[in-house]
């Protein structure tokens, strides 16, 4: 089959070609379309439920409350700080065991526990089937595929309600620790200033330095009561947009997308099979 290129290709050639071998690519077309739905078809459908929520702002709570002097108002919706937080959050290692193991997803998915790397197995489908992702709004849409449009809707509310629990866990382990170190400092300053007002004498430098030090006591105790609130207050870290619910339309597989990929891709391989054929026939 002769052939041009550049400005001088010989458009006859195509037309040769095709006129030869339409029969062979229509019967290749044709098959690759029914395996190619057959193959969709056998597929099981997965569907999918979103939840949406806002971040709020990550400040301090009793602090907003109780200090009077602070201007960030606790009402607000985060920042994208506080977004870029909570897609760690949902996403950690934490989470993901959570969700595992309430929902048995092991066993959900049919992987073998006593199999080869059941747990690799089972972090990989998890990563396939669940998503976190920012919206334009800085709000964070949980999606979830799964067999079942009621499952999904139900780990991805979940996680929602996950991420409430472990904020609270990571502030109250953090304030804790704040509160420890703030009531020894608070008690080492009592101590001090109970020194001082014991000690003989009534100075004037004596009383400066006693006021002084009552002084940083009252900030050293409102600091310390602000990270007691802390310690034990459960508020919510989000603002729930839209919960998710179960989907009456599948999101995979696409089947026309499966039969018109399939059917292409048959047929482009035909041709190159047939090209190389026709070289070498020509030879």
């Amino acid at each position: 089959m002769e052939q041009t290129f550049g400005n001088n290709y010989d458009h006859r050639a195509t037309a040769h070609f095709f006129k030869r071998w339409w029969r062979v690519l229509t019967i290749v077309a044709v098959a690759a379309a029914v395996v190619s739905l057959v193959v969709s078809l056998l597929i099981k459908p997965l569907y999918k439920s979103s939840a949406v929520i806002f971040p709020t702002n990550s400040n301090r709570l009793s602090k907003a409350i109780m200090d009077y002097h602070y201007s960030l108002d606790f009402m607000d919706y985060g920042i994208e700080r506080d977004c870029e937080y909570a897609i760690q959050i949902l996403t950690s290692k934490r989470m993901e065991r959570a969700v595992c193991e309430h929902f048995n997803l092991m066993e959900h998915y049919g992987i073998p526990a006593n199999g080869s790397h059941p747990q690799f197995k089972l972090a990989k489908q998890y990563k396939s089937n669940i998503t976190v992702r920012r919206t334009d709004f800085l709000g964070v849409e949980i999606g979830v595929l799964d067999q079942d449009r009621q499952w999904a809707a139900d780990i991805a509310n979940y996680m929602a309600s996950m991420y409430d629990t472990l904020c609270h866990e990571i502030h109250a382990d953090r304030a804790a620790s704040a509160a420890e170190v703030m009531n020894g400092v608070v008690d080492a300053m009592e101590k001090e200033i109970d020194s001082l007002s014991s000690t003989a004498g009534n100075s004037t430098w004596k009383k400066t330095l006693i006021d002084d030090k009552c002084e940083q006591l009252a900030d050293l105790q409102t600091r310390a009561m602000q990270t007691n609130v802390d310690k034990g207050l459960e508020v919510s870290y989000k603002y729930l947009v839209d919960s998710a619910t179960p989907s009456d339309k599948k999101a995979y597989p696409k089947r026309l997308l499966i039969v018109i990929g399939g059917t292409l891709g048959a047929v482009v391989v035909c041709i190159f099979g047939l090209l190389v054929f026709a070289k070498k026939e020509e030879e």
